[in-house]
Formats: structure tokens, sequence, C-alpha cells
């Protein structure tokens, strides 16, 4: 029976070096999540038979050091969840090794070849909450996108001194007609650029008058809005916008609806705090941005940013149940329970870390600790081999 113990003692010792052989192997790989080895005595009745390998269960409950990596697309969860990925067998792998990039159809894949799943958009680039599949970033260039709106926030001089526009009618070349002016740059349907120049002439206490040039020139007809103020500063009229319409050549003709909400008239130098056209020129694609929610953003080198999907994490009852694969990943099993499904940042899901990755939670100076404590055990197994043998040797020879 000794034999026996020793021999049980000998294969779960050897089953928990393995172990251990491993988290050291992978206590650089991102995304690991350490093992250990868990023993149960065995009984023959009332005999002791010795030991088995009960379970080998990995830490799912301590994440590993997030470090940066400059790379846009890399990605570190901090806290629970997995990412949900999609191999070319169409089958669903849970990792949290968050090393992606792109393919050639411009899928986001992971190191291992599979595609990360997520929320995708619509044609107007509205996120399809709900409906998961393969996250794809659009490379077509980003058409131009007219000026129609102009938000200007200022504030109007009010000690400026009036100017008697019948001595001095307004003229954009004539500094002494106009008391400040401000230039905004708007995009035509083309995307080509034109400046929209707004010149201010007091014009009595509490009244100012606005006169709008395009490119250099008047517009035809000429723009001019009148602009008041309450005696405490406020802007009283207009209440709306005011517009300004002009010809593009070889594009749209334009209309720009120019807003003062805002403004103020304190006895301050101008000064303009707000100037927020819409509108851009067009782009291509000059790289890919994620946030900490998950929302993918596709960059265009005119500035702009267009949602192309969000990524989902999944989360399980019970992960020690969760299968274990290749690629640092694992796939549901009965013991697992279904994946529950959800944005970073919501429920129990952490969120991202753009431009990061988690590393192993691989303590290597335990392991090392514990490996030379299973050497120890296999030793002292293999010992209790050879004293039982020297004793069946004693039996024999008294024989």
């Amino acid at each position: 029976m000794s034999f026996d113990i020793a021999l049980s003692g000998l294969d779960a010792t050897n089953s928990q070096l393995n172990t251990i052989s491993h988290n050291i192997a992978n206590a650089s790989t991102y995304g690991f999540k350490e093992a250990r080895t868990e023993f149960s005595a065995v009984y023959n009745g009332m005999q002791a038979g010795g030991v088995e390998v009960a379970a080998i269960s990995q830490n799912f409950d301590k994440n590993g050091s997030v470090s940066g990596t400059g790379r846009s697309m890399d990605l570190a969860i901090n806290g629970n969840g997995f990412f949900v990925t999609k191999d070319h067998m169409g089958q669903m792998l849970y990792t949290r090794a968050g090393v992606f990039g792109t393919d050639k159809d411009n899928y986001v894949v992971g190191n291992t070849g599979a595609k990360l799943q997520g929320y995708s958009v619509d044609g107007n680039n509205n996120l399809l909450t709900g409906s998961v599949g393969d996250v794809k970033i659009s490379t077509s260039s980003l058409a131009a996108q007219a000026t129609d709106k102009l938000d200007f926030v200022a504030n109007f001089d009010a000690s400026s001194g009036v100017i008697d526009q019948a001595v001095n009618p307004f003229d954009a070349t004539d500094p002494n007609s106009f008391n400040s002016s401000y230039t905004t740059k708007v995009h035509d349907s083309l995307g080509n650029s034109h400046t929209v120049t707004q010149y201010f002439t007091k014009t009595a206490d509490n009244t100012w008058q606005v006169n709008v040039e395009v490119d250099g020139s008047a517009t035809n007809p000429a723009t001019t809005q009148s602009v008041t103020f309450n005696p405490d500063g406020t802007l009283a009229s207009p209440t709306g916008s005011f517009n300004v319409a002009f010809p593009a050549a070889g594009a749209n003709s334009m209309s720009v609806d120019i807003s003062l909400a805002g403004s103020t008239q304190f006895g301050a130098a101008f000064g303009v705090s707000t100037n927020s056209p819409n509108g851009y020129t067009s782009g291509e694609l000059a790289g890919v941005r994620v946030e900490d929610n998950g929302m993918v953003f596709a960059t265009y080198t005119n500035g702009q940013s267009q949602l192309q999907g969000q990524v989902v994490l999944a989360n399980f009852a019970n992960p020690q149940g969760l299968a274990k694969t290749n690629g640092t990943a694992w796939t549901q099993s009965y013991g697992s329970g279904a994946p529950v499904m959800g944005t970073p940042g919501t429920g129990v899901l952490g969120d991202l870390t753009p431009g990061a990755l988690e590393g192993s939670n691989v303590d290597l100076t335990s392991e090392l600790v514990n490996l030379m404590t299973a050497q120890r055990n296999y030793q002292a197994n293999a010992k209790t081999i050879s004293t039982s043998d020297k004793l069946t040797q004693a039996l024999f020879n008294a024989v």
C-alpha cells in the first residue's frame, strides 16, 4: 500500500510541477491568469489511499499590471470581463489579452487572428446596440460637409466710442468705420474654404451693427444685422440666428446661420470666447481611436472622427468553469454558464484603458518558492518508495 500512496504523491506532485512550469513560462504573456494545483486526500474506506489532484484553478480575482504601449488599438480591461473574439471557425473565444490590430480587410483582430466582437453602426454611423458582430473600420474617405451654422460668442466693448455712420459709412477698407472685426473659416459642399468676416460697429449706446463680408467682398444683397444689449450687458437681440447666404463656385450655394447667443457688452476689450462653425473639408483615414467605454472611432486627416462601432465585454457566473484553449483564451462550457455581455463600464464590467495592455498576474517569486517546495515533495515521495523497497528487501533476506 505504501508504494501506491507514494506513487499517487509522485503523480500529484508532477501535476503541480507542470502547473508551476506553465505559470513561469507565461510570466510575460499578456492577459494570462496564474493557476494552482489543488490536492485532496484519498481514502479506501477508513484506510489512507494517498492523494489526487482535485482541480487546477486559475486566479481570475487578481488582475495583472497595466502598462502603456503607445499603440492606439492595444486595450486593457480595468476590472471584470473578457474581450469577445471569434475565430475563423466561428467559435467564440474569450480573452483578457487586448493585443488588437486590423487585418487586410480592415476587421479588428487579435494577434491570433480572431475577430473582435462589438456593436456595429448603420449607414449614418449610428450605433446598433444589441447586434453583436465583427468590428470593422471603414477605409473610405470622409466626404466634405458644408458649413450651415456658426456659433459665435464675444464681448462687445461697452467703452467703445459711437461711430456716426453719416460721417463714416461702413467700409471694410476703412478702420475708422467700424470698432472691431473677426474672421471665421467655413467650408462649402466641395470642401473648399471661405472666409466670413464680421465687422462690428457701435451706432448708439447698447446698439451695434454687424456687417458681413465673404472672401473679402460684400454679399449680394449686403448682410447687415442690428444687435442690442440690455443695460446689464446681456444680449437683447437678435434672440435667434441671422443668415448669411452666398454662392460658391462649383459647389452648392451656401447659407450660414450665425448665432450670437451668449454674447455680452461689458467694459472690457473686445474678445471672442466661442467661434465654432460646423462643416469640414474632406479627409483620408489617418488612424483609429478607442475610448474607455469601448467606442471605436476612425480619425481622419481633416481632424474629424467617425464612430465605427463599440467593443463589448463578456462576464460569466463561474469563470473557473471556462475551458482553456490556445491563444490565452477560454471557451464557454456547461460549468461556466452563459456569457453576460455589455459595454465596458456598465454593470460589473470594467472599463478599458486604450494604448495599454494587461500583463500576466503570475508572481514569479512565489512560483519559484512553490517550485522548490514541489521539488522537496517529489523527493520525499521518491524517498518513501526507496524506504519501502529497502524494508521489503530486508523481509526477503530474512526468509
